[in-house]
C-alpha cells in the first residue's frame, strides 16, 4: 500500500521539507518554509501534508553530540507537538545530529556556495534526515522487527 513519509528539520526561521516516493524507498527534496507565526507555519505544512496525502510525520531532533536534549530539541518537540495536534498523523523524532553539516559539504563539493542557498541546505538536510529513517526502517523489516 503506497505510504508517503514526510519529514521536516525544523530551524528557527525556515523548515526544510522532504518527501518519501509513494513506496517509501527514496527521499525527494520538496521545500524550505520561511517560518512566521505559528499557526501560519501549521496550516502550510496541513496543506503540504494533504497534497501529498502523506501517512507519517518524521521530525529532526537535533540533540547534542552526547545524545541529550538541549534546548533547541525542546522547541522542536514543543513545535511537533502543535503539528500533532494540528494534523493528526503518526509523528516520529528522528536524530538529525550532523544532517545540516554532511547537507552543506554536498553542497560544497557540488561547487555551491552554502552561504547564499541557506534555504537548499535545509532541504538537503530534510531529505537526508528522512532517508536514513527509510533506510532504517527498510533495515528493520528486513530482519522481520
Amino acid at each position: 500500500m503506497p505510504e508517503r513519509i514526510l519529514a521536516l528539520d525544523v530551524g528557527e526561521r525556515r523548515i526544510g521539507v522532504s518527501v518519501s516516493d509513494p513506496l517509501g524507498m527514496t527521499a525527494q527534496q520538496l521545500s524550505t518554509l520561511l517560518r512566521s507565526r505559528l499557526q501560519d507555519d501549521l496550516r502550510r505544512l496541513c496543506e503540504l501534508i494533504a497534497s501529498y496525502e502523506v501517512t507519517e510525520i518524521v521530525v529532526g531532533l537535533p540533540r547534542n553530540m552526547d545524545g541529550s536534549l538541549g534546548p533547541q530539541a525542546r522547541k522542536v518537540q514543543e513545535f511537533q507537538r502543535h503539528l500533532a495536534a494540528a494534523c493528526h498523523l503518526p509523528m516520529t523524532s528522528w536524530d538529525e545530529r550532523l544532517t545540516s553539516v554532511a547537507a552543506k559539504r554536498a553542497m560544497v563539493e557540488q561547487g555551491v556556495k552554502t552561504g547564499k542557498h541557506k534555504e537548499r541546505v535545509d532541504q538537503l538536510a530534510a531529505q537526508l534526515l528522512l532517508q536514513s529513517y527509510l533506510d532504517f526502517r527498510r533495515a528493520q523489516r528486513g530482519r522481520g522487527a
